[in-house]
């Protein structure tokens, strides 16, 4: 009886999450995820060259070697992105810094799509504990905010390369930031990544040697299979169908896809962390299982909590608490 409630409560927050989405048309748009790359006409151009970024070490690698720009005012610090978009906002990276009072642990929080406030609950309770908590602003979100939109549609949408510059753009950010927490004398750097974040954190720590301990909240292996089967993507599905099939989806987001670099997430002295959700609806629990079994085929051995809720009811009591207990265990060992 419960667990049907549980259901009807996650279905209902998946609607209110649905209000004020405008679905985005079908787009190539290759020439944002591969910078330089001519016209680009057919769906089998565009997967050509997805996959020929895989064997690309420089694609998540940063485009300027100096880093510049850092501004810091009490709690904020923000800085320019190093990939320029056609959104003025979306050009300047924000983050919150809740301080610890120590350099030995720092923490980068990556949140979910659209997500509308920063954990401060999080961050305090970690801060408390001698772990600094940086929570970064994704592309198209808070203070980057498309002006005149009412969610992050230019994040994840059906236009392939747009989605991937986005996520690039995420990664790269991402790794900017960790290399200005070394700068200021960290010693150890840690990810966490909730659901759309898990992606942008997993990749990172993938592609960042420095980075410690990932934490991955609500995750799978493939981005196109999300979206594909997801309760809160299936506008951009509709706008995929007539054009394109999950198959070609798979290759042309081949460069997001998590599964594609479970060898380096094996890696020795990168320690993993998975929170999952047995009921949910926005990430299934197969693609989560499809991905923990590829990880540890390839050599990783995450630690793993599977709660018995859904995508959105991990936030409420009790399982919000227990994710939070195992997240600080994790981290704090």
């Amino acid at each position: 009886m419960y667990h049907k409630w549980l259901d009807r409560w996650d279905e209902q927050r998946a609607r209110r999450g649905e209000e004020g989405k405008h679905a985005t048309a079908f787009a190539l748009d290759a020439e944002l995820a591969f910078p330089g790359t001519g016209k680009v006409r057919s769906i089998e151009e565009f997967c050509a060259l997805a996959d020929k970024t895989l064997t690309d070490q420089s694609f998540f690698e940063r485009p300027n070697e100096v880093d510049q720009g850092f501004q810091t005012q009490d709690e904020w610090l923000k800085f320019p992105s190093d990939i320029i978009t056609d959104i003025e906002e979306n050009n300047t990276v924000w983050a919150k810094i809740t301080e610890s009072g120590s350099l030995d642990h720092a923490l980068v929080v990556f949140h979910h799509w659209n997500a509308r406030a920063r954990n401060s609950q999080l961050a305090r309770y970690l801060s408390r504990r001698g772990i600094t908590v940086v929570e970064i602003a994704m592309p198209y979100h808070f203070e980057r905010s498309r002006p005149g939109s009412t969610h992050a549609d230019y994040m994840l949408s059906a236009s392939l390369g747009r989605t991937i510059q986005s996520i690039r753009q995420a990664v790269l950010d991402g790794r900017k930031l960790i290399r200005w927490l070394r700068s200021k004398g960290y010693k150890q750097i840690s990810i966490l990544g909730v659901s759309l974040g898990s992606w942008v954190a997993g990749l990172i720590a993938a592609h960042e040697p420095t980075v410690s301990k990932a934490s991955l909240f609500l995750t799978a292996g493939s981005l196109a299979d999300m979206v594909w089967t997801g309760r809160a993507t299936r506008s951009i599905r509709d706008n995929f169908e007539p054009t394109i099939e999950l198959a070609e989806l798979r290759k042309a987001w081949g460069p997001m896809g998590m599964e594609n670099y479970v060898k380096r997430l094996a890696r020795p002295g990168l320690d993993l962390h998975v929170v999952l959700a047995k009921r949910d609806k926005v990430i299934l629990s197969e693609l989560s299982a499809s991905f923990m079994q590829k990880l540890t085929g390839a050599g990783g051995r995450p630690t793993v909590l599977q709660l018995n809720c859904g995508h959105y009811s991990l936030g409420i009591p009790p399982y919000i608490f227990q994710a939070g207990l195992s997240l600080n265990r994790f981290v704090s060992r």
